[in-house]
């Protein structure tokens, strides 16, 4: 039995039974027991219909955990209402289930955990292991985040700019523990760009595998951090990187920008220059500017001056630094990098080492540390 089968039929059966009239928790709950079902009586092999078997079995469950007689002839009174049991639903049913996981009364945590859960299929285990907290904990906030959307019913379209930021934050996680939640990221986008056909989705994706294509480059063998100044070329995906292209040039067609798509033009702008020397970063301001316009984020402000910086020359990228807050993360590393492009090592090297200090991984602070010991030694 292939597990990625059960894994992508979850949200669609859940879908389902929503639809039918349970409400999420309860859903949720029956189809974990049909898919415990499912691992058992599948060990010879799927069955023809795979969703249409977990449908039967998940709402033959739901039903038989309601004890009260009257309770399951309300049900089964909706039931009548919505397609026979042979059904199984479709598109709408599952891009609900994503507008349900990531619902505006969730917290960040709480949306990521159910998509993971609901629509991506992940036990809880996997859940806690990725996010390196215990079990109990993660149950615990599955647990809470059910609760909160156990009621929730849809009479108006879901935000999928909420789903594209969950989507998103789960993406930049990256891996840990033995599930690739990058990987895992980019799958559901997948799903969701092609339930939505929404042009931003799709940036979102070309996003998503324009930077998943640089990832065996980012790490040496120690684990050290590569800057993409630094990274080997040769080690990034062509495969991922012409499909983010091809999909962001679609996407770019229909004239209608958003920030992952100007995010993802950047990205491909990046994975275009085949040496550093070669990045076009005039084109790369033009777009941090239609992003800034977009956004109006200090991160974004701050990567445009050092893009301006690559540009136009060290003095100006320091000079539209300057008008970036200089609490914005990054900004202590983007000076010290420009004032090292200027020739001023004394200062780049104390500001590398600052920059060390306000670090936010080990990765990093090794890295920024490592540049002002360089630099320093240079100097002696």
């Amino acid at each position: 039995m292939d597990p990625r089968v059960l894994r992508e039929c979850t949200p669609a059966v859940i879908g389902v039974l929503v639809h039918r009239g349970a409400d999420f928790a309860a859903a949720e709950d029956a189809v974990q027991e049909a898919l415990v079902q499912a691992t058992s009586t599948w060990a010879e092999g799927a069955p023809t219909d795979p969703k249409g078997w977990l449908v039967t079995v998940a709402w033959r469950k739901f039903l038989d955990a309601r004890r009260s007689e009257q309770a399951r002839r309300d049900r089964e009174d909706r039931l009548a209402a919505q397609p026979g049991p042979g059904s199984v639903g479709g598109v709408d049913d599952t891009l609900q289930l994503f507008f349900l996981c990531a619902h505006p009364s969730l917290g960040p945590a709480a949306a990521v955990a159910l998509t993971l859960r609901a629509v991506g299929g992940l036990t809880t285990r996997q859940i806690a292991q990725a996010y390196l907290v215990p079990e109990k904990t993660m149950a615990q906030r599955i647990s809470r985040a059910k609760n909160t959307v156990r009621n929730v019913r849809f009479d108006a379209p879901g935000d999928l700019a909420t789903v594209r930021r969950v989507l998103y934050l789960v993406f930049n996680e990256g891996y840990s523990g033995d599930i690739d939640l990058a990987a895992e990221a980019i799958r559901l986008t997948r799903q969701l760009a092609t339930l939505s056909e929404d042009e931003e989705t799709a940036g979102l994706l070309a996003l998503m595998l324009l930077h998943h294509a640089r990832r065996s480059a980012r790490t040496g063998p120690d684990g050290q951090l590569i800057p993409l100044a630094e990274q080997d070329r040769g080690r990034w995906d062509t495969t991922l990187i012409a499909e983010g292209v091809r999909i962001l040039q679609a996407a770019l067609a229909r004239d209608r920008l958003g920030e992952f798509q100007a995010q993802a033009a950047i990205a491909a702008l990046h994975a275009d220059a085949t040496r550093v020397e070669e990045t076009d970063w005039v084109q790369i301001v033009e777009w941090y500017d239609e992003l800034a316009a977009l956004t109006d984020s200090p991160v974004v402000r701050l990567n445009r001056a050092v893009a301006v910086g690559e540009a136009d020359g060290p003095a100006a990228g320091l000079a539209a630094l300057a008008d970036v807050d200089s609490a914005v993360p990054r900004h202590t590393a983007a000076a010290a990098h420009m004032h090292f492009r200027a020739g001023d090592l004394r200062r780049a090297a104390d500001l590398y080492a600052a920059a060390a200090e306000q670090a936010s991984s080990i990765a990093e602070r090794h890295h920024l540390a490592l540049q002002a010991a360089r630099i320093r030694a240079a100097r002696s």
